[in-house]
């Protein structure tokens, strides 16, 4: 079957969200990334701002950290975790947008989400260390935290997520149909492997 979904799984500074943005408009078809959370607030009524954060982040740097999060109370969001029910709410809109046709879908453990389907192309983004500081000290400026600490926060709280809520190791190959290294290939080229993919499809 032909790949009309794209989904971008991305380590922090390595790129996967200009991308994403590059292929879906070569493609001419919707990019839900910013767009996404947008969706998520609005269904489960959190500020856009805690989506962003909360959506494909953990509470802490642990598994451990999910058993001390806020808890559901009974009434309330289903009984549910703050967590557990924005991981409902998040899979309900992106296996909505899925089903509306061709689109380009960043982060939010889509991959896992929409693994059953078999229009859809996996794609994970990497790159090494240095790549990766110098790029968000460009795009986000200098912190309190030096770009390497950034980093590793960033990428072991989306990975805890995703074991969380998936049982699978994020970044993991098996788990992606492309694993492409931005460091080495560069972002563009990195967009036109993509294309190039779908179109020997």
């Amino acid at each position: 079957m032909k790949k009309t979904i794209i989904t971008i799984s991305r380590q922090f500074g390595s790129g996967g969200r200009t991308v994403g943005r590059m292929v879906a408009e070569k493609l001419g078809i919707p990019f839900y990334d910013k767009e996404l959370v947008e969706q998520v607030a609005l269904e489960s009524g959190f500020a856009p701002k805690f989506v962003e954060e909360h959506g494909e982040h953990s509470p802490g740097k642990s598994l451990l950290s999910y058993a001390f999060a806020p808890q559901g109370v009974p009434g309330v969001m289903k009984g549910l975790s703050t967590a557990d029910f924005l991981w409902n709410i998040q899979c309900g809109v992106i296996l909505q947008l899925a089903d509306q046709g061709p689109c380009v879908i960043v982060g939010r453990n889509a991959d896992y989400i929409l693994k059953d389907r078999k229009d859809v192309l996996h794609v994970f983004i990497h790159a090494d260390m240095p790549y990766r500081a110098d790029r968000i000290v460009r795009l986000y400026g200098d912190s309190e935290k030096s770009p390497e600490s950034r980093l590793k926060e960033k990428d072991k709280r989306r990975a805890v997520n995703y074991q969380h809520y998936t049982g699978r190791d994020w970044g993991a190959s098996e788990n992606y149909d492309i694993c492409i290294n931005t460091a080495t290939i560069g972002v563009e080229q990195a967009a036109e492997l993509i294309l190039n993919l779908l179109k020997d499809e």
